[in-house]
């Protein structure tokens, strides 16, 4: 009878391969591993198109990777996990200083690239063609190409920027900055509109803002506002002409005292001494309580109005007779 029994050369056969299947699998890790690092490497030295300047809000890591994504950012799984390594993106405007970059360079620059402010106010009563115009000499931007995109992005000629105090990132572009500004306007609209009457129609909205620029032009301040709505809605009413010297404080006129010459000679549809109705577009950009003044105006029979040199403020009356008395005390004056 034979026994079964490990010889030596058995022993020493498994041995070898044991080992043979160790040095396998270290020199498959291997080879994977360097595969691993050289296509993220490959991935991390792309380019990565960007603008000059980018806002980055407030959120965790994840919900900065979607907001860029639906920025039309290029972002991946594998981007998360390399800002955990670099560190938390800042909020706010970030300054790549460049619009080419590879990526670990984009991804690097969120997390260290805050951009220098510049404080910009936009006054209500204040044309877009000014304030853009101010924009220019104090960004450094190309004033031609800010009128030009503004042209190409706004819905409307006027009355598309919000007035309020905006901090601007230094290095924007005029088409993000173009962008952005009717963006922050188009939210606040949107809102304002909702709380009043519950949905917001942009063209119907836009009308109030046409109101709304008349009486921002001609109010001396905001209580007055809703007494001047009522006599363009009181003059509108009876079919006459508005004949308001605001209207005519249009674009680069903004800040042009209004004469009987130029009340001859301006022959567009802001002039309201020739052309009956409102005006096609808004005269300028306005505040939030100008238009509500729009939408509630107060409830008076008047249909004039002339400014008071003493106090600043108007005298309203119902009749032209009464109305010419008021010029003529302050003609006395």
């Amino acid at each position: 009878m034979n026994i079964p029994f490990f010889s030596t050369k058995n022993i020493i056969d498994n041995n070898t391969n044991n080992t043979a299947s160790v040095y396998n699998i270290f020199f498959f890790m291997r080879n994977f591993l360097l595969i691993l690092i050289l296509g993220i490497c490959y991935y991390l030295t792309q380019p990565l198109k960007s603008d000059s300047v980018i806002f980055i809000p407030k959120g965790s890591i994840t919900q900065i990777i979607s907001y860029l994504k639906e920025k039309k950012y290029e972002m991946s799984t594998i981007d998360k996990y390399i800002l955990f390594f670099l560190g938390h993106p800042q909020s706010g405007w970030i300054d790549m200083n460049a619009q080419k970059l590879n990526r670990i360079e984009f991804l690097y620059k969120l997390t260290i690239a805050k951009a220098a402010l510049e404080t910009i106010t936009l006054i209500p009563g204040e044309t877009s063609v000014v304030f853009l115009d101010q924009i220019s000499k104090k960004l450094g931007l190309n004033k031609e190409i800010l009128l030009s995109e503004f042209q190409n992005q706004a819905p409307y000629l006027e009355g598309v920027f919000l007035p309020e105090t905006y901090e601007i990132p230094k290095g924007i572009s005029e088409s993000l900055l173009i962008k952005n500004l009717l963006a922050i306007s188009e939210k606040s609209n949107q809102t304002t509109s909702k709380k009043i009457f519950g949905q917001y129609n942009p063209k119907k909205w836009h009308q109030y803002i046409i109101i709304a620029s008349v009486i921002q032009k001609e109010a001396a301040n905001e209580s007055e506002m809703p007494i001047v709505a009522s006599v363009i809605y009181n003059r509108l009413k009876k079919g006459m002409k508005l004949q308001m010297d605001g209207t005519l404080n249009y674009g680069i006129y903004s800040h042009e005292k209004v004469t009987p010459q130029r009340i001859r000679q301006d022959k567009t549809f802001y002039n309201t001494y020739k052309f009956e109705g409102l005006p096609k577009e808004a005269v300028c950009n306005v505040s939030l309580a100008a238009i509500r003044a729009a939408i509630f105006p107060a409830k008076t029979d008047y249909l004039y109005f002339v400014r008071d040199k003493n106090t600043g403020v108007h005298i309203f009356t119902s009749n032209l007779n009464d109305h010419n008395k008021a010029i003529n005390l302050q003609k006395n004056r």
